[in-house]
């Protein structure tokens, strides 16, 4: 197995990555920027090198520093995490070079797969239904023809495109000439590849994934679905495992389809199918060749530990789990808690003055923050993933209720009274979503109901972190701290010793 991993992430998910490699007895290697010089993931790994200024080209994004730090470390291997570098081809291809092991598929894998004209002609061919759709348009005249044939509406697409980015919908002939434009510009000034192409537009469909697992000996096995329907401008908010909308027979009959998918491409290590669920109907969407933010919630169901099987499986060892060991049981629901406006959802930094994550039965909490931490204005701003786990979907929607409830941050604002509103809401009660959710059930206007609930209990957290005088035995701890800190070689760890500083603060 692995000695040593070099995590080329920050926040939630380098802390996760690097969880399983202590678990694993596998040392881990932090990168950090000039605006995560205070992060938790530096202070949990075992090594930090710092990679470059908060930029992220100049730090997350920077592959030469990256690898030139993970052979100074002795790392045999990295973890890209999600995001960054996690779907980069040409890093997964460096690191081969490199003599390093990339945690995840083979570059020539992630190349295919992200072109999602490419994608879908791959998956075509493994016998997966798709969106009805084009190949690549050459121009404005294939564009609507192929949209004549189609039938309007239908959504311009940009080949490369992700989050939402790139994709234009169209109502009529009148509108196609400016959605074409559009769309092969952003797909040039976010992906560098301004292809575009034309599916059929789906008005209000749910967002279903499946997650696999393969190694490198030709095993393949789903570990079935999970719902990612609530949406704002395309990404995600809320999950859940498994969807509402999905019995045995369907997830037996996609599952067989998505093991076919994989093994065409030759797919290896972790990766998610996402499809279009419509009138009765999948429809292949893309496949990220990544772990997912919400691979948590289909942990809490299936009791597999993911990260665990990527590691393992990119140093070459085969699954342990045949089909018929995947048994989901009960019900797990995910909120991204996000430093954001919970009704137009605009980003906020700031720093957390106070905080305290909610516990309790069948509550996980991921998160890289801290009291006294600083989101800064550089990254996403996640601040944690608060998943919900129950024997039944109802429990685990009472328990998220609950969760909420409990859970307290103070000095920047968050989304957790949207979250409170769709949890309430009798239609996300009934299992009816979909990617129009936010908007059909005007939840904004609900945010608002529970941002006044939360007054009063927010006079409560007043009074609970309201500050008092020193006493003699936090003066003799700030002293002792300090002392420390001064030591040349602390006996304490590096991590120990900031939560300790931190405390006092």
């Amino acid at each position: 197995m692995f000695k040593k991993i070099l995590v080329a992430n920050r926040g939630e998910i380098a802390i996760r990555v690097m969880r399983a490699c202590r678990e694993m007895g596998i040392k881990s290697v932090a990168i950090y920027s000039s605006a995560d010089r205070r992060a938790l993931h530096r202070l949990y790994a075992d090594e930090s090198y710092y990679v470059g200024e908060a930029e992220a080209m100049k730090s997350y994004l920077n592959m030469d520093k990256i690898i030139e730090i993970a052979k100074k470390s002795g790392a045999e291997a990295i973890h890209p995490g999600y995001g960054f570098l996690a779907e980069n081809a040409e890093f997964a291809k460096r690191c081969e070079e490199e003599g390093l092991v990339f945690i995840g598929p083979k570059p020539k894998v992630i190349e295919a797969m992200g072109s999602k004209v490419n994608a879908r002609k791959m998956m075509e061919e493994a016998g997966l239904p798709v969106v009805p759709g084009s190949p690549a348009l050459k121009d404005v005249d294939d564009a609507i023809k192929w949209a004549e044939k189609i039938g309007y509406p239908v959504a311009i697409k940009a080949s490369g495109g992700g989050g939402g980015i790139g994709i234009t919908v169209v109502w009529n002939e009148n509108e196609i000439e400016d959605a074409f434009n559009r769309s092969k510009k952003l797909g040039e000034k976010y992906f560098g590849d301004d292809t575009v192409y034309i599916e059929k537009f789906l008005p209000k469909p749910r967002h279903i994934e499946f997650q696999v697992l393969a190694d490198e000996h030709g095993n393949v096995i789903h570990m079935g679905e999970r719902e990612c329907s609530i949406q704002r401008r395309h990404q995600k908010l809320i999950e859940e495992c498994p969807s509402p909308a999905v019995d045995d027979e369907t997830r037996e009959k996609m599952g067989r389809l998505v093991v076919k998918g994989a093994k065409h491409i030759g797919y290896t290590n972790a990766g998610t199918m996402e499809f279009l669920y419509y009138e009765g109907n999948f429809y292949f969407l893309e496949m990220n060749t990544r772990l997912q933010v919400e691979h948590t919630i289909t942990e809490m169901v299936t009791g597999i530990d993911i990260v665990k099987y990527q590691i393992r499986i990119a140093y070459g060892e085969e699954l342990q789990h045949d089909q018929e060991d995947i048994v989901m049981r009960g019900h797990a629901i995910e909120c991204r808690i996000n430093a954001e406006d919970p009704i137009d959802f605009l980003p906020r930094t700031g720093r957390i003055i106070h905080y305290r994550s909610p516990g309790g039965i069948g509550i996980r909490i991921d998160s890289g923050v801290h009291m006294g931490y600083r989101i800064p204005k550089e990254y996403d701003p996640m601040i944690a993933k608060l998943i919900a786990w129950g024997e039944n979907r109802m429990e685990a929607i009472m328990r998220m209720r609950r969760a909420l409830y409990e859970y307290v941050i103070e000095g920047v604002e968050t989304n957790i009274p949207f979250h409170m509103a769709v949890l309430h809401h009798e239609a996300f009660v009934r299992g009816d979503t979909h990617t129009k959710f936010i908007e059909e059930h005007n939840i904004r206007e609900e945010v608002k109901k529970f941002m006044v609930e939360l007054h009063p209990i927010k006079k409560r957290l007043d009074e609970m972190f309201a500050t008092a005088k020193p006493v003699e035995e936090e003066v003799v701890a700030i002293a002792s701290a300090i002392a420390y800190a001064k030591m040349e070689e602390p006996k304490v760890s590096g991590w120990k010793l900031h939560a300790r500083l931190e405390n006092l603060k």
